[in-house]
């Protein structure tokens, strides 16, 4: 059955390097999106790709001493190859090099400028290298970019400029009317109060200082300022034409029915993209979805602090599709998600290996032991049958309405409650109980053909988010995939269909000190390289000293800029003195220590990664510096209530921050 149309993109990956998982995280959620909503019968289009052109992609090019061309042929490569590693299913890679994207931009900045939108002037202002974006000095926050924190530089030449506040309270009125345009609603609070309501100031559109760009064609001299470029992807890709001569699949595809983006370039796509749109003539697309980020445990990733993962080493450790399962399950719908090898692994071994794997190989060696691998319904019911029915013939409703609001991680919860059930449906009925008792044969048949139906239907609605997963289980039963319409009902399996009688293991159990043993070396390879990178520029000893100078001082480190807080924000942390009581390492995990913490009257559980540096019993006694009103987390399963704070060196060596002279647990650090 045919639902219509449905044409879904992700934000174009920039150039600038090999994106980690974290850039990962957007396609392999797009993807999971795509394929259900083909398997829901729409007819989709999936689009996604790299945009190429900049300031900064001219200056890594000119360090790496090649072309920006040869610079981005490279690095679009390399993105292109996660992806299809990933299993993305997209019908379009587009790059903004493109020959018909870069002549469709031209014409439509010529188009705009004819009709009085873009206009010439000149720019002197504040600029943000990282971010490519101008600012104005009462745009900036405590003398910074407001959007990464980061300093600006001053910059003066002659550009071009898009008048945003001409469509602003068109803009305006579209959101206020449309309800689902932005989400999460917090995002599209952040747009509205932030910039629309504000006032918007006119964006420059081009640039001078630079070469690696989309030439103005009528003023060659300028570069279409990247943005611009960037975002009239969505429409390039299907086929408009600024002359109004747009193809049949244009017409088909536009308005996009989602836009799936991170959370900080929701700015440019909610506010300068329908404006662009508007000005355009074009209709805006239904909705833009500002994901949250994926993070590690100890922040954002970033390759200068030097905790980056990426996909294809996860991949080698744990597969394709657990690591889909892992970013997608881990991803909450608005707030960010948290990823660790420790976490990583507690997923696969619980939900992979325990409740998948561990399900579906009980039931085929079941039936095999039992049945010589036949499995056949013979009608012989139990009430118990009709609860696990019920769940598993209501998991499609439940998935399709989380699916409907993008709750992506919530439906594969859904998914595996249905598999959950299944484990608990063989507890119920205990199958090695029955087969005891030839009388009850016939009962033991159906319970296993129960199994191996639910399982079915259980692998039709994983196969978008696990397709490779979905597939194995599809073979090792000699099932069929079930139509869409039909997974709300029970009974599919052909009756007397034989399962395999090899059963593969899908996701085998992991020991964690195993995995942690190939995460050092891994880390080490990665320290390594990064070292030959540096050339012997001396940002390390080399001899074991730590990186310490010759006179016995540290080593200065250059600070990694972060966005400025105010001193209200800082108010709401409390730090003060703790008093460490006991320590214990934590179980199964290579880096973590559990101190229990004397903070004053209150005693706190603390986790941190300070193991290969401090001994549980060192720490007993030491008096330490504690951020007391951290939210509580699980690490490694185990609770913790706070941080000790601690200083980090070059080399990623720790040392805890505790007082210059002995204070009272619980005095306050101010």
């Amino acid at each position: 059955m045919n639902k219509g149309n449905y044409y879904i993109t992700t934000a174009i990956t920039y150039t600038s390097g090999k994106p980690h998982i974290g850039n990962t995280y957007e396609i392999v959620l797009a993807d999971a999106i795509a394929r259900f909503r083909r398997q829901e019968g729409y007819d989709v289009f999936f689009q996604t790709g790299t945009d190429e052109h900049g300031i900064k992609i001219e200056q890594k090019a000119k360090d790496a001493g090649v072309t920006p061309k040869e610079f981005v042929d490279a690095t679009a490569g390399e993105v292109r190859r996660i992806w299809d590693l990933m299993d993305a299913s997209y019908d379009k890679f587009i790059r903004t090099t493109d020959a018909d994207h870069e002549r469709q931009v031209q014409k439509i900045f010529k188009k705009l400028y004819d009709q009085g939108d873009i206009y010439k002037g000149s720019y002197e202002g504040w600029y943000c290298v990282p971010d490519e974006s101008f600012w104005t000095q009462s745009q900036l926050v405590d003398g910074k970019c407001p959007d990464c924190g980061r300093p600006v530089q001053k910059a003066s030449e002659e550009a071009y400029f898009f008048k945003m506040s001409k469509y602003a309270d068109a803009l305006i009125e579209h959101i206020n009317s449309h309800p689902e345009f932005i989400q999460p609603v917090s995002r599209k609070n952040e747009m509205m109060n932030n910039f629309l309501l504000p006032g918007l100031t006119d964006l420059c559109v081009s640039r001078t200082s630079f070469t690696w760009g989309i030439p103005v064609d009528f003023d060659p001299k300028h570069v279409v300022y990247v943005w611009l470029d960037a975002l009239v992807n969505y429409i390039t890709g299907i086929g408009y034409d600024a002359d109004g001569h747009s193809s049949e699949q244009y017409k088909k595809l536009w308005p996009a029915d989602l836009h799936l983006i991170g959370k900080d370039i929701i700015r440019f796509h909610t506010i300068y993209w329908p404006i662009f749109l508007m000005a355009l003539g074009e209709p805006l697309p239904k909705q833009v979805f500002g994901h949250p980020w994926l993070i590690q445990s100890d922040g954002k990733m970033s390759k200068s602090k030097g905790n980056v993962i990426y996909a294809d080493d996860l991949v080698d450790m744990f597969g394709v599709d657990a690591v889909r399962y892992f970013v997608l399950h881990e991803m909450p719908f608005e707030n960010d998600g948290v990823i660790s090898w420790e976490l990583l692994v507690e997923r696969i071994n619980s939900d992979l290996a325990n409740t998948l794997g561990n399900l579906v190989n009980r039931t085929i060696s079941m039936s095999n032991k039992y049945f010589g691998g036949e499995v056949a319904d013979k009608g012989v019911s139990d009430a118990v049958d009709d609860d696990l029915k019920a769940v598993v013939s209501g998991t499609k409703a439940k998935v399709e309405e989380k699916m409907a609001g993008l709750r992506v991680a919530d439906s594969l919860t859904e998914i595996f409650n249905l598999f959950k059930r299944c484990n608990k449906y063989i507890d119920e009925t205990e199958p090695w109980v029955l087969a005891k008792d030839d009388a009850k044969k016939d009962r033991l048949a159906t319970v296993l053909y129960n199994l191996v139906e639910s399982i079915t239907i259980g692998a039709t609605l994983l196969k978008s988010f696990m397709p490779k997963t979905a597939e194995k289980i599809f073979a090792q039963l000699s099932a069929k995939e079930i139509a869409y319409d039909e997974l709300d009902s029970f009974g599919h399996y052909v009756s007397g269909t034989s399962v395999t009688d090899k059963p593969e293991i899908l996701f085998a159990r992991l020991d964690l000190n195993e995995v942690m043993e190939k995460v050092a070396a891994l880390e080490e390879k990665q320290n390594a390289a990064k070292g030959g990178a540096n050339g012997g520029s001396g940002a390390s000893s080399g001899d074991g000293s730590n990186g310490a100078s010759p006179s016995g001082d540290t080593a200065e480190i250059a600070l990694e800029e972060k966005p400025e807080i105010t001193f209200d924000e800082f108010g709401k942390m409390q730090f003060a003195v703790g008093e460490i009581i006991a320590c214990e390492a934590v179980e199964k995990s290579k880096k973590l220590l559990c101190s229990k913490v004397k903070i004053g009257n209150q005693t706190k559980q603390i986790v941190s990664g300070i193991k290969k540096w401090y001994a549980p019993e060192e720490m007993v006694g030491k008096k330490v510096m504690v951020l007391v009103n951290l939210k509580p987390a699980k690490l490694a399963g185990v609770l913790s209530e706070g941080m000790l704070l601690c200083a980090e060196d070059a080399d990623g060596n720790l040392a805890l921050m505790m007082p210059e002279k002995d204070m009272p647990s619980g005095a306050e650090i101010c």
